[in-house]
């Protein structure tokens, strides 16, 4: 027990030094550390210039973790992700051979800068690491360092020369996270913060064996069984099929998929976990459930002709709970 709690407090203490970087944007901070400790991946939707690439960066620092990133253009391959075989010989013999030479992909937080830039074909080659954690080339399988972490990001606002993620891909984020604005006074913080020589050091926290450690103890977080109940009725009344709300039959083509279910009880027991209880209660479940749904749900041409969106949608079914 004195180990969680000593876990639980440097995560804190990571949390403070990010904000030595990172002005405002808690929402954004806490559901990237839920993420983490759900051994989760996260989709970050902004416009740029709000901080998203340094976030990562400053998290790696924090966690003293590998960081590697990419960005996506049209024309990136699937190996500049994952690696390719090369042809070498051994000075020694002469004899040829084939050499795997492992992609940035084999690191513990990538980051996907700007995924949607690139055709399916390239996304594609992320989906073995995000599901099953290892890489399958020419045959042979190889698994990627733990923890592994991916944060991709995408620009809301320009749309020409940009691929959508298909459904499969968006289905293996935990969190679909939209980066806001700042306020005014946390504006006018980084305005202060960034034109100026001073720097702030970021201090290391964490390490990969302490994350580890923190996200085997997150799934042993009690959760009671009317709550599993209560998120799977949640999950399923998103669905036109078998709902009976009457915004969702109005507005929903696709509803979420039982991986929805999975990931509100991990990211549930992950908020519980931050907050230093060791059950789930309902506002754990209120807390995370936008950002898990918010990319699992499609709603039809009715609701985008009236603009009607997910963030409309999911509160009025929190009621439920």
């Amino acid at each position: 027990m004195e180990d969680i709690q000593n876990t639980v407090t440097k995560f804190k203490e990571a949390r403070k030094e990010l904000a030595k970087a990172i002005i405002g944007q808690e929402n954004v901070v806490s559901e990237v550390f839920m993420a983490l400790l759900a051994d989760g991946h996260i989709l970050l939707e902004g416009v740029p210039g709000l901080g998203k690439t340094l976030l990562v960066r400053s998290l790696a620092k924090v966690l003293q973790l590998d960081f590697h990133r990419v960005q996506f253009t049209p024309d990136l391959m699937p190996s500049d992700i994952i690696g390719m075989e090369v042809l070498e010989e051994d000075r020694s013999t002469g004899k040829r051979f084939f050499q795997f030479n492992k992609g940035p992909i084999f690191t513990n937080i990538l980051l996907a800068d700007e995924i949607n830039r690139t055709p399916p074909k390239t996304q594609s080659a992320l989906l073995e690491a995000m599901q099953e954690r290892e890489v399958t080339y020419a045959g042979k399988t190889y698994e990627l360092p733990k923890p592994f972490f991916l944060l991709a990001t995408q620009n809301p606002l320009e749309q020409s020369g940009t691929y959508p993620l298909p459904e499969a891909q968006l289905d293996r984020f935990l969190f679909y996270t939209v980066v806001q604005y700042p306020a005014e006074q946390e504006e006018v913080d980084i305005l202060e913060l960034t034109t100026g020589n001073q720097k702030n050091e970021l201090k290391p926290s964490l390490t990969a064996e302490e994350i580890l450690k923190a996200r085997s103890w997150v799934r042993d977080i009690h959760i009671d069984k009317e709550l599993l109940v209560k998120i799977s009725q949640l999950v399923r009344s998103t669905r036109p099929q078998n709902s009976e709300n009457d915004l969702v039959k109005q507005y929903v083509d696709w509803g979420a998929g039982p991986r929805a279910g999975q990931s509100i009880v991990l990211a549930s027991k992950a908020h519980a976990f931050l907050a230093g209880r060791l059950s789930v209660i309902p506002e754990d479940i209120k807390a995370v459930s936008l950002a898990v749904l918010r990319h699992r749900v499609v709603l039809n041409f009715v609701a985008k002709t009236e603009k009607f969106t997910v963030e409309d949608l999911i509160p009025e079914l929190l009621k439920s709970l």
